[in-house]
């Protein structure tokens, strides 16, 4: 991409009888409809990974400043310059998109025999709540996991809420949808996994544990926990030691703490 933000972002005028560039709203959560991605880091991190395809990027002018500058000029895909109560009226009132969206292809999804033999992954068993799922995928992009085990149902989708709550780790810890995450727990044991589920009741505590790679950590949701079935798939059941009257944390909390913890003594 070459020439100046006079050149490149030219606001584009509506033909007559068009709609603004904001009015037809994708699907965001499921279905056949395009990832869509809003925010500064969700975005820029989608625009800087190759195996992302790209579809629509809506940009306001001062966005698109900044866009041009992190990108040397070089953006993947030309923005329509909208105001930002354009991409409000796409998104809703309460999304914060800092002037960006993007439409763009899911990226491709790993299976399990694609994992590397010495991976560190979360399996998530029924978190359905995008916020959540969000923070952790934040989290496992720092502490370097290879994948999130995750199943088709009973899982949100991989963009709205759930990437901008992600702040871009969509890009560097890819989900590999299961039909069943009991048997997909079975599979990885037989590969030689170590599986550790995070239990509050547990009677083993996380700084007892030495562990190596390769690793599966599996969170149960909030409230419920994890579920008989996959209790009985883990090798070991550990709980956090809390030292406070609160004995419970976000799942988001407790995963970063565990991948922590773990990752500390194994290093």
């Amino acid at each position: 991409m070459s020439g100046g933000l006079g050149e490149v972002y030219k606001r584009q005028a509506p033909r007559p009888g068009s709609r603004p560039a904001a009015a037809a709203r994708p699907r965001e959560e499921g279905g056949d409809g395009p990832t869509v991605l809003y925010g500064w880091h969700p975005v820029v991190q989608a625009l800087g990974n190759a195996q992302r395809g790209l579809h629509r990027l809506l940009a306001t002018e001062n966005a698109a400043a900044r866009l041009e500058a992190e990108f040397g000029g070089a953006v993947r895909i030309t923005p329509e310059l909208v105001r930002p109560s354009d991409i409000g009226r796409l998104l809703g009132p309460d999304a914060v998109h800092q002037g960006l969206y993007l439409e763009a292809e899911p990226l491709p999804a790993p299976g399990l025999d694609d994992l590397p033999a010495d991976a560190l992954l979360l399996a998530l068993d029924q978190i359905t709540d995008p916020h959540n799922v969000g923070a952790i995928v934040r989290t496992a992009a720092a502490f370097g996991v290879a994948g999130i085990v995750t199943t088709a149902r009973h899982a949100p989708g991989a963009t709205g809420v759930l990437a901008k709550s992600a702040s871009g780790g969509l890009e560097h810890v890819p989900f590999v949808t299961v039909r069943n995450l009991a048997e997909a727990l079975i599979e990885l044991g037989e590969r030689g996994f170590t599986r550790v589920g995070l239990d509050s009741d547990a009677p083993e505590s996380l700084d007892a544990l030495t562990v190596a790679r390769p690793l599966v950590i599996v969170l149960g949701a909030e409230g419920k926990g994890l579920r008989e079935r996959t209790r009985g798939c883990c090798d070991v059941l550990a709980r956090i030691p809390f030292s406070g009257a609160i004995r419970s944390l976000n799942v988001s909390n407790a995963a970063a703490i565990t991948l922590y913890a773990l990752g500390r003594k194994r290093d």
